[in-house]
This record gives C-alpha cells, sequence and structure tokens, in this order.
C-alpha cells in the first residue's frame, strides 16, 4: 500500500460515510435480548461472592470455651453452592448487635475440599471484651441464618514464593488457619511439609489437639509440637516460643514461617524472628483480628490516653457525630453509632474500610497499618487500625 493510501485509510470523513452501512447492520439485525450473564462473569460470581447467605447445620463444643460451626448453603436466600477458598483464608461474618451491623473475620478451619461438599466449618473462641465473639457464643444456635462474605485474606501457601517446608508458630485461637492448611495437606490440595509449634496455657486447653493428633498419625509430612506456658508436662516444651525453639525445629534447608495469634503474640514474635534473619518473603503474618491497646506501643504518644474526642462522619448525603475514646479505634466508635462501615479484615491489611481522613490527628500503629502508598500520600486512613488524637472528620465510602 502506498504512503497516499495509508494517509487515506486515517482520513476521520471516511468513518462518517459508513454510518448509513452501520445504521442499516443494526436495523436489520434481530431482536433478541442478549445474554443477562456470561460464563466469565458466572465463574467470578460463583468464587468471589459479595455475599453469602448460609444456615448454621451443627454446632461442636471444644475446650477452653471455644466452638465450631458448620455452615452450609442457605437456598431459599439465593446461595446454592458455596464458593471455594484456599486453605487459610477467612470469612467476614456479619452481625447484626442492638441494632448496629458489625463485621468480623473467623478463619475456616475446615479443608478447601469441604467447600465441594458444601459446608464451612469456622470455629469461634471467647476471648475477654470480645465483642463478637462473645455474642456468637451466646446466641448462635443450629438452624440460624448468617451472613458472610466470599472467602478472603492472603495467609496461603504460595509454592512460588514459599519454601518446601513450612514451620508454623500458633496460639491460643490462631490454630484454625493451620488446621485447615493441615488438612489440606492431608487430602492432598497442598504440597508441603507443615511444622506447627502450638502455645497453649495448659496440656487440658490445647484446642484441637486431636484433630492434630490424627493428622500426625495420617500424614508424614504434617508434625505438631505443643509448648505450654503456665504447665511443665512430660512431652511438651514449656514455655514461650523463642527463636531458640524455632531453630531446634527447623530444617537446615530453606522454610517458611507462618505466624498466627493474638497481638500480644506478633509483638514477642516480632523481635525473636528478627534473630533468625530470614529472607522477607518467607515470613508471613496472619491479621491478629482487633486492633487493641495503642499505649503498648513505644511510639503512641504517652499524654493521649485518657480522652475522648469529637468523632464526624460524613457518609453518603449523611452526617453524623458521635464520640470516640483515644483508646478505641475509629471503626469501634462508628459501629456503636450505628454507622454501616463497609469492613472485611478489621486489622488494617484490606483497605475495605478505607476513608477519606478530612481533619484531626490519628494515630496507626505501624504493623496495622496496611495501607497503599497512594492512600498514605493522599490523606487516606484505614478506620479499623487508627485511633484518634483529637477532634476527627471523616469522608466514609457507603457499603
Amino acid at each position: 500500500m502506498s504512503d497516499m493510501a495509508n494517509l487515506e485509510s486515517l482520513n476521520p470523513m471516511g468513518l462518517l460515510m459508513i454510518t448509513p452501512t452501520r445504521m442499516d447492520k443494526i436495523e436489520a439485525a434481530p431482536n433478541t435480548p442478549l445474554a443477562s450473564t456470561d460464563p466469565i462473569t458466572e465463574l467470578k460470581n460463583a468464587l468471589h461472592p459479595l455475599v453469602q447467605y448460609l444456615i448454621i447445620e451443627r454446632i461442636i463444643d471444644h475446650v477452653d470455651d471455644a466452638r465450631s460451626y458448620v455452615l452450609v448453603p442457605d437456598v431459599a436466600k439465593g446461595t446454592e453452592s458455596l464458593a471455594y477458598f484456599s486453605a487459610g483464608q477467612y470469612l467476614s461474618i456479619s452481625l447484626a448487635i442492638d441494632g448496629a451491623t458489625v463485621s468480623k473475620p473467623y478463619s475456616i478451619s475446615s479443608a478447601p475440599v469441604g467447600a465441594l461438599k458444601g459446608a464451612y466449618t469456622i470455629t469461634v473462641k471467647r476471648s475477654d471484651g470480645g465483642f463478637a465473639s462473645c455474642y456468637i457464643l451466646d446466641n448462635w444456635k443450629e438452624g440460624d441464618s448468617v451472613v458472610a462474605s466470599g472467602p478472603e485474606g492472603l495467609f496461603t501457601y504460595e509454592g512460588i514464593r514459599d519454601a518446601k517446608q513450612v514451620i508454623g508458630l500458633a496460639g491460643g485461637s490462631g490454630i484454625t488457619p493451620f488446621l485447615s492448611l493441615a488438612r489440606a495437606v492431608v487430602s492432598g490440595t497442598e504440597d508441603f511439609c507443615l511444622t506447627l509449634l502450638y502455645g497453649s496455657r495448659t496440656s487440658a486447653g490445647i484446642l484441637f489437639k486431636d484433630e492434630f493428633d490424627a493428622l500426625e498419625a495420617a500424614c508424614a509430612k504434617i508434625k505438631v509440637v505443643h509448648i505450654l506456658s503456665d504447665e511443665e508436662a512430660e512431652g511438651y516444651e514449656q514455655g514461650f516460643i523463642t527463636a531458640e525453639l524455632i531453630k531446634k525445629y527447623a530444617p537446615a534447608e530453606d522454610y517458611s514461617l507462618f505466624i498466627c495469634g493474638p497481638q500480644a503474640m506478633y509483638n514477642f514474635l516480632d523481635a525473636e524472628i528478627e534473630k533468625l534473619d530470614l529472607p522477607h518473603k518467607f515470613i508471613r503474618h496472619e491479621l491478629f483480628g482487633e486492633v487493641k491497646n495503642p499505649e503498648k506501643n513505644a511510639d503512641y504518644p504517652a499524654d493521649a490516653l485518657g480522652y475522648e474526642y469529637k468523632l464526624v462522619v460524613n457518609i453518603r448525603d449523611e452526617k453524623v457525630e458521635t464520640r470516640c475514646a483515644a483508646s478505641e479505634t475509629l471503626m469501634v466508635a462508628m459501629e456503636r453509632a450505628k454507622v454501616p462501615v463497609p469492613t472485611q479484615c478489621r486489622s488494617g491489611e484490606c483497605g475495605f474500610c478505607h476513608s477519606y481522613l478530612i481533619s484531626g490527628d490519628v494515630y496507626m500503629p505501624a504493623s496495622a497499618d496496611g495501607r497503599r502508598l497512594a492512600d498514605s500520600r493522599y490523606g487516606y486512613i484505614h478506620p479499623c487500625s487508627t485511633f484518634p488524637l483529637s477532634d476527627v472528620e471523616l469522608e466514609v465510602p457507603s457499603k
């Protein structure tokens, strides 16, 4: 094609000349409605639903005031099957408590294959001051309806990143994602070796002791070491999970560390893990749940506690004014004021609740500041991990 022909093909007037032809073809086309969904959208909705309606099929009691809840699809409300998940992920459970809507993440403790058979299992352990856990344990019954998100979270094994040998560090109810990971290894869904160091107060309070004994007996890739902080007993390690204890059970080759437990455990372990000099990619932290006790962080202003501040929330076309104590997150204050804030992880990671800070001074623990660089640069915060240091005004996204 000549240069002149090329120039003519780029002439915009040529596009206008074909308009009548295009209109004729449109008029002649059959008036057949387009498909309401396409295969890609159907797959996306199946794997990543915004909401799942579930029913409590069975409740299982455990030691130390913990219970497991087996959840199945509520077909009558439109959930015909469960979204598949990766071992280590969680569901964000929506709870209506005293007129306020609260979302709380709970790790799935069942194996991923269970979702294909129509059931999830989550495990809830009562914690001191645990608003959601106490409500669930005191109120949920078999047959009750439950509203949940699709599977969320990044506490999963990735062969392209993680070593084939994994050392799991768990404390308290932080054992639940490891139960799912171990079950996935035993069922063949995952392929890695898991050595689990599990800290409990006493031997009588070990959660899922029988289940892990059975998994360890069934598969050579699973090894469980129990550490007791408040008791000395034969066959158990005593004290806390330290760098020396990790080295004792770690393999000679590369290994990944997966850590899940209460915030106090993270505060202790982070210093111990530094002694191991592991590449950062081999260290995986799970969300530790509600961010509390900001005063325990060295960089928290010493004179900030004991104050209560005005919190103004702009959401849609509404403006809500409430109070927020320096010791509580903005998220907790908004939920108490019945502001419908979108949230999933409640640990500063997922960004579901990211909100624009219009005015005010706030404090975010570095360990719970999961903002993207752009959010941080342009004045956005995660209310679930942010504490007020003055009167605050926010613009919050609607659900």
